[in-house]
């Protein structure tokens, strides 16, 4: 008879971690040992494009060539996530000789360590495992996330699990906003439908704890679209909502923030609509709010501000393809709220003051906002472009700009 596994919480913290291959069970598995820590040496000739913005960013290090074995010196745990099998025996085999715990994507018994079945609550996290069937360890776990998610009544969400829902049927689409970057931002709905999918469509900006609590069934498709680097066309996501449903699959398009804002959701729903392939949408906590109250900053304030106005900076003022009045929006006396602005952040506040907005302007610059990685930048609309660039701060960030900056500060 096969022993039991023994449960034990590893702490990762500032320890070595290998993970071999950079593929779509390793872009789910990364972020959960980021999460914990962990100094993550990642060993694969090519990456997907969520991993690359992860090694861009200084999270993680990327050897880009085969596997070697002094690649396992001084790691405390590895994670074999190719489907060779012999490439993945020759890295258990010497992880082995090292003694150094070994999981395999590609065989759970000739691996020495197993990935339970996760979910998060808080400063709480349960593991299950399922005694080798990860289908098993994930309806476990997954009613146990369901008694913990205690927004609901206690018999809430058996409910909706166990009727039938148009939302959760065969051959559909979900456009579902996951939020500005904490995993438990989603909303209620959007979980449960990401539970439920066969396949999952996932942007860069996505929380990748939610990716790390996938079945292990799930097809992950990476379409991230990261700024100056590679991307998919959006005409090719399109089409991969519309084949994976037409096929019959229940598609989950999981986006960062909300679906609608600068998130081309509506462009995904037309492209589903013309194939009659119908499709539920499920908002999200955008970033243009969230970011600042993250911050400590309202986008609006009694007596400060009346109104609120969102803005995409991805263009320069002055180039041919912007739909934005500048003008219009430096006569504003209200909050100015710029996504996707810094590349062109220079230009902007210059814009803005020329058009008559005072350069005295509080401003701010929110990096990753409710992530461990976030970071806050305040200035003056006259400053905010060379403060950002001595600070080095990097997208996905938020500038917000006027007088609700320091509304609430002591």
């Amino acid at each position: 008879m096969t022993a039991n596994p023994y449960p034990l919480g590893l702490r990762l913290d500032g320890r070595r971690v290998v993970v071999v291959g950079g593929g779509a069970v390793a872009t789910r598995r990364v972020p959960a040992l980021l999460d914990a820590g962990a100094d993550v040496l990642l060993v694969a000739p090519e990456l997907t494009p969520a991993l690359r913005a992860q090694a861009d960013a200084g999270r993680l290090h990327w050897v880009p060539r085969r596997f070697a074995p002094d690649d396992l010196d001084g790691a405390w745990l590895v994670q074999v996530a190719v489907d060779d099998p012999l490439a993945a025996a020759s890295v258990s085999a010497v992880a082995a000789e090292r003694r150094i715990f070994c999981v395999r994507a590609d065989d759970r018994t000739a691996a020495t360590a197993w990935t339970p079945a996760v979910t998060r609550h808080g400063p709480v996290t349960v593991a299950v495992l399922g005694g080798g069937d990860p289908r098993r360890a994930m309806t476990v776990r997954d009613a146990i996330r369901d008694l913990l998610a205690v927004r609901l009544e206690p018999g809430a969400i058996a409910a909706t699990r166990s009727r039938p829902d148009a939302d959760t049927a065969a051959g559909r689409v979900a456009l579902v906003g996951a939020g500005p970057g904490d995993p438990e931002l989603i909303t209620v709905k959007g979980w449960r439908l990401l539970t439920e999918a066969d396949v999952v469509v996932a942007d860069r900006l996505v929380p990748g704890l939610l990716l790390d609590e996938l079945r292990p069934d799930v097809e992950l498709v990476d379409a991230s679209k990261i700024p100056y680097g590679p991307s998919r066309a959006q005409e090719e996501i399109n089409q991969i909502l519309v084949d994976r449903a037409l096929a019959g699959a229940f598609v989950v398009r999981l986006k960062g923030g909300d679906p609608y804002v600068f998130g081309r959701g509506g462009e995904e729903l037309l492209a589903c609509a013309q194939a009659g392939v119908p499709v539920t949408v499920v908002p999200g906590v955008t970033s243009s709010i969230a970011a600042p109250a993250a911050a400590g900053i309202p986008v609006t304030h009694r007596g400060v501000a009346h109104e609120f106005t969102v803005v995409s900076g991805h263009l320069a003022p002055d180039a041919a393809a912007s739909l934005v009045r500048w003008d219009a929006l430096a006569g504003l006396r209200g909050t100015l709220v710029i996504l996707m602005g810094l590349k062109n952040l220079a230009a902007i506040t210059a814009t803005l003051i020329a058009h008559g907005r005072s350069p005295r302007t509080p401003a701010a610059v929110v990096q990753e906002a409710t992530t461990g990685a976030q970071r806050v930048l305040r200035s003056t609309l006259g400053e905010v472009a060379a403060d950002l660039a001595a600070a080095d701060l990097r997208p996905p960030a938020v500038v917000v700009v006027g007088d609700v900056v320091g509304a609430l500060d002591a």
